[in-house]
């Protein structure tokens, strides 16, 4: 470099020096905001992290307490009463087909 050179650069020094400083407090805001966002994100997922588990015990005590059985009752009867409904059906149409 010559004498121009850094005769030139030495006014400039602290702008060069401030804008440093302003960029780095910049970017030392912008990683504070991310760690802020990531660790709500992290408090939702173990917010519902939790209600996941919590509904997942409420079926395993469903199944484990007998409330399965009740359920398997349920759909017999279900299956029943559609065996039923289709017996009915049949059971029309041949006394439509009879007369």
């Amino acid at each position: 470099m010559d004498n121009h050179t850094i005769a030139l650069l030495i006014p400039l020094a602290p702008f060069i020096i401030g804008g440093f400083a302003i960029w780095t407090r910049h970017q030392r805001k912008m990683a504070e905001l991310q760690v802020e966002a990531t660790a709500e994100k992290a408090a939702q997922y173990a917010s519902n992290s939790r209600e996941l588990e919590e509904r997942v015990r409420v079926l395993e005590r469903i199944i484990t307490d007998g409330g399965y059985d009740t359920a398997l009752q349920i759909e017999a009867l279900r299956d029943t009463r559609i065996g039923d409904q289709r017996a009915m059906e049949a059971g029309t149409t041949e006394k439509e087909t009879r007369q």
